[in-house]
């Protein structure tokens, strides 16, 4: 992305998806909610970059939390969502230089996505830990894995879906990729 402009806007755009997708489908939990949004948390990181990605997670789903009245959550959100997005990307780019061919895209992808989604649940495990005490720590283990699998399952095969579309790649420069099949 060469324009400032343009980064904001993408910027926005994934902070909207990732706060629309939070509050789309929300399955009540005794710990907080079972939720979507972690498929644009990922896809944030993956197309935007560990900067502009996390920022864009950590403000979407954030603001998630607010309007749907868990703004107890939104601080520790903004943390774990905006890490959740730049380690998804560190992640992705670090297994991509180990596998280089485009048709295995999805390798580094689900790399990233394991290691995103471990943070996320470790991170509200500690937060609900404080919050709750170890016990309510522990009974949203469950909710958050299976949030974290599902999501990282249905992000990794969106991208694998939009990945080959060149148009799309010319969008986002960090897709741009010199490694031939």
């Amino acid at each position: 992305m060469k324009s400032m402009a343009k980064k904001l806007a993408f910027a926005a755009l994934f902070a909207a998806l990732c706060c629309v997708s939070t509050l789309i489908i929300i399955i009540p939990l005794p710990n907080g909610y079972f939720n979507t949004g972690d498929v644009f948390v990922l896809l944030s990181g993956w197309f935007l970059g560990p900067l502009y990605g996390a920022v864009a997670a950590a403000v979407g789903s954030a603001l998630a939390d607010l309007w749907s009245g868990f703004a107890l959550y939104a601080p520790a959100t903004f943390l774990i969502k905006g890490s959740n997005a730049a380690l998804a990307w560190l992640i992705a780019a670090c297994v991509k230089k180990l596998v280089k061919k485009d048709s295995l895209d999805c390798i580094p992808r689900i790399a990233g996505a394991l290691t995103g989604e471990a943070v996320m649940v470790l991170g509200y495990f500690l937060f609900e830990s404080v919050l709750y005490g170890f016990a309510g720590g522990v009974a949203a283990l469950v909710g958050n894995t299976l949030q974290g699998i599902c999501c990282g399952v249905v992000a990794v095969a969106l991208f694998s879906a939009i990945y080959p579309v060149q148009s799309v790649r010319n969008l986002f420069p960090l897709l741009q990729t010199k490694n031939p099949d």
